[in-house]
């Protein structure tokens, strides 16, 4: 099965470099999204902490076998992912195979990129909007800073610049939105809301189900 199977609800990625707030922001899409009266459910990749842990190792000195263990641990949750789908009206999930052509594939020749892009499409279900929080690295980093535990082995300056370039140029596609990752939170979830049609009554939103 494809990348494309039929689903009823929408596939809505968060993406963004560490430290752009991505979890905090799918949990309050997901509360606004349920008092605006729709089903939400969540994901978050990676799906298994082992696999992912993995994967973040082997990134930094092999980033085509970190891609590979992510792919894995995306392949293996393709089918909650697609349960998730045929039973809530938006499914919002922390990370997505972009993550990966951004942080991997954005550390390997063209080629290999485009070949990681087609095993991604096959391995998972294809986001039908992919929401970008962009913030300055510095921030970004002085945000990891905070945390109690230790920085994962891709939260380096260097390697979050590039990742960050990498975004910027996926999110040129459509089906994307940039958030400005500087804004407060509560305005942050508005602009969410608003890319999403969730600003307005159920019976005036447009569905979100066009693929790019």
């Amino acid at each position: 099965m494809t990348g494309r199977s039929r689903h009823r609800g929408i596939l809505v990625a968060v993406e963004g470099i560490d430290g752009t707030g991505k979890s905090t922001l799918v949990r309050s899409l997901a509360r606004e999204i349920r008092r605006r009266g729709a089903s939400v459910a969540l994901h978050r990749e990676p799906s298994d902490p082992r696999l992912g842990r993995l994967a973040q190792e082997a990134s930094v000195r092999d980033p085509w076998t970190g891609a590979v263990y992510f792919t894995v641990d995306r392949h293996l949750a393709a089918g909650a992912l697609r349960r998730a789908l045929r039973q809530a009206d938006v499914v919002l999930s922390d990370r997505s195979y972009f993550s990966t052509l951004a942080y991997q594939g954005s550390a390997l020749p063209a080629s290999d990129r485009q070949r990681l892009e087609r095993i991604q499409l096959e391995s998972t279900v294809r986001p039908d909007r992919v929401l970008l929080v962009d913030l300055p690295v510095e921030e970004a980093l002085d945000r990891v800073g905070r945390r109690s535990e230790r920085r994962a082995p891709l939260e380096r300056r260097r390697t979050l610049a590039r990742v960050a370039r990498a975004y910027r140029r996926l999110a040129r596609a459509p089906g994307w939105v940039v958030l400005d990752g500087r804004r407060p939170p509560r305005e942050l979830v508005a602009d969410a809301l608003r890319a999403l049609g969730f600003d307005r009554p159920p019976s005036q939103r447009r569905s979100g189900r066009g693929r790019r």
